[in-house]
């Protein structure tokens, strides 16, 4: 089948390994000090190892390929945990896009006078940087929000961080199709609701449509809701 893939220069490959830990699939590996593409059917087609390629190495292409077998990758994985030092792989790539859990007090705070709490659950929140399987999304209150409404909405993270895994993006700026990773974490995780929120301007319109679409493809029913907010930074509905 005709699909999207990556593709891996290897000349311009420094041999860092930051792809081969940020791929969740274990489709790229190390070899004689190059990354390297091992199985066509375990690569996804959704990207992961782009972000922490440091010399652009890694970019996409379409060609016949094998399509993605979740259950090999399944095997796969479970055969590396069997064998002796079965361990998760160091992370080796920028610390910017390792994945982290964030631990914040959930009190209300104690005045208004109070120096204000991140309540930022997680790390890295770039939709595009984000891993498909994590920890914290299990039975997780997700929250997609385009990446103005923080900046808009004074509150927004006691009204909308708070309690919630977020992840953010700006369907003008980036050029990928935020569905397709979307449906990977809806579909891969136990999502318990969803949330997004949006600018009022017409383009911020394509961040809601790539969480409908992701929710659709899930093949998941998942209570969700959209925000709107306005430039003026209120709440439209």
């Amino acid at each position: 089948m005709i699909r999207k893939i990556i593709h891996i220069d290897e000349e311009k490959c420094n041999g860092c390994g930051a792809c081969a830990n940020a791929c969740h699939e274990g489709a790229i590996g190390m070899v004689d000090g190059k990354a390297k593409l091992l199985r066509d059917d375990y690569c996804d087609g959704l990207g992961d190892c782009l972000p922490g390629c440091p010399t652009g190495a890694i970019t996409f292409t379409e060609r016949e390929a094998a399509g993605y077998d979740h259950a090999a990758v399944l095997a796969h994985k479970a055969e590396k945990l069997r064998a002796p030092g079965g361990e998760a792989p160091m992370f080796h790539g920028c610390p910017g896009s390792q994945a982290r859990q964030l631990r914040h007090d959930d009190a209300p705070q104690a005045a208004p006078a109070a120096a204000p709490t991140s309540q930022l659950r997680q790390w890295p929140v770039q939709i595009k940087l984000a891993p498909v399987n994590a920890p914290y999304f299990s039975g997780a209150k997700l929250l997609i929000a385009a990446d103005c409404t923080a900046y808009a909405y004074a509150n927004f993270h006691q009204e909308f961080i708070r309690g919630k895994i977020t992840l953010i993006g700006c369907p003008k700026l980036d050029s990928v199709d935020y569905s397709e990773k979307l449906t990977e974490i809806l579909a891969n995780n136990d999502i318990q609701s969803i949330t997004v929120v949006r600018m009022e301007v017409p383009c911020c319109g394509g961040i809601e449509q790539a969480a409908v679409t992701a929710l659709k493809n899930s093949g998941k029913f998942i209570p969700w809701q959209v925000v709107t907010i306005s430039t003026d930074g209120r709440i439209l509905d």
